[in-house]
């Protein structure tokens, strides 16, 4: 006798909580590239780098990956997805 095929997709909140794992998982790479955009700005008028901008832009960036890491953080602290969403210890694995 056959074995019953696993479902062919996730239910959604576990689903959506996985790629909300992933997201938390590509923070730290998001903020490496954008924190490394100054390096190629180029300088305006003058021959000495913008400073004061690329100061505010790395505080900016900053504070968006702050901001970022609390909502993701708090959306993910909600709990755990019901047992009964469909998801299987197989499924897990």
């Amino acid at each position: 006798m056959k074995r019953p095929s696993p479902p062919r997709f996730l239910a959604r909140r576990s689903y959506r909580r996985r790629r909300l794992i992933d997201a938390a998982r590509l923070l730290p790479v998001l903020g490496f590239i954008l924190i490394m955009v100054p390096i190629l700005w180029r300088p305006g008028a003058t021959a000495a780098p913008d400073t004061a901008l690329g100061g505010l832009y790395l505080f900016a960036v900053w504070f968006g990956l702050i901001g970022a890491a609390f909502l993701v953080a708090r959306i993910l602290a909600r709990g755990e997805p019901d047992a009964g969403d469909g998801e299987t210890e197989r499924e897990t694995r």
